[in-house]
């Protein structure tokens, strides 16, 4: 049984379908990249698993158990599937430390001094450790981002979501927030990415997705999906994102 299962997901935004029966198995472990490109559904894919967007039809489950279903309480999901965002969405008037420590602090039942130790530890862990007191507008754009998941994974999270997470850096900041998904992989974190980086997809993942109209039009290993893919959509999709 894989971590994470995806059966029939479908989704609509009025008479617009976003995702189109999306079936799609993430292993324990696994890096799984989406590409394609913009409006093609991945964004709202990872919303859907994140329960940010109630499905129309199919199941999502988790180690089993169907999380799509009506009536469960989303907040619960959301505690073992983090996910981080193009956006910072840091709280401005609050520090580094301050913006982490607030929803593990209402969910795990700790006292501040034993939350505030393992928050301390991942800013360690990503090389945040002399910015834990600084505010938002003190950090670069890819600090900002190092903060963001830091928060997601101070709620120990067993997957992790990352929306075009690199899209708002600058290029030189790119490199520093793809480093943290490496050591994340390493660690043995589930992963789902929805990235225009592809590069890194090449490299780190260990499947790649590629979505058309909000449908998964062809998967596999990335060596076989950038070397030899098999559908002419992917073939041209790559060509226009590879030059």
């Amino acid at each position: 049984m894989a971590k994470l299962e995806l059966r029939g997901v479908i989704k609509r935004f009025g008479d617009v379908t976003v995702c189109d029966g999306i079936d799609l198995d993430v292993e324990q472990g696994q890096m799984v990249c989406l590409i394609g490109a913009s409006g093609a559904g991945k964004s709202t894919l990872l919303r859907c698993i994140n329960l940010l967007e109630p499905v129309e039809d199919g199941a999502i489950y988790l180690d089993g158990e169907d999380i799509a279903e009506p009536g469960l309480n989303p907040q619960k999901v959301r505690a073992r599937i983090g996910m981080v965002f193009q956006s910072f969405n840091l709280f401005p008037h609050m520090t580094a430390l301050e913006n982490v420590m607030l929803a593990p602090r209402r969910v795990h039942v700790k006292s501040s001094d034993e939350l505030r130790s393992e928050v301390e530890e991942l800013f360690t862990k990503f090389g945040l450790a002399d910015r834990i007191d600084n505010y938002p507008d003190q950090l670069s754009g890819g600090q900002q981002q190092r903060v963001a998941i830091v928060r997601a994974l101070a709620m120990r999270p067993e997957v992790m979501l990352f929306d075009e997470i690199t899209s708002a850096l600058d290029p030189q900041l790119v490199g520093e927030v793809l480093d943290v998904l490496l050591m994340l992989k390493n660690q043995g974190m589930t992963m789902v990415l929805a990235t225009h980086e592809m590069g890194f997809a090449r490299e780190a993942a260990d499947k790649v997705c590629f979505l058309q109209s909000g449908r998964i039009i062809e998967e596999g290993p990335p060596e076989a999906v950038f070397d030899a893919p098999q559908r002419p959509e992917t073939q041209a999709f790559l060509a226009r994102a590879l030059k």
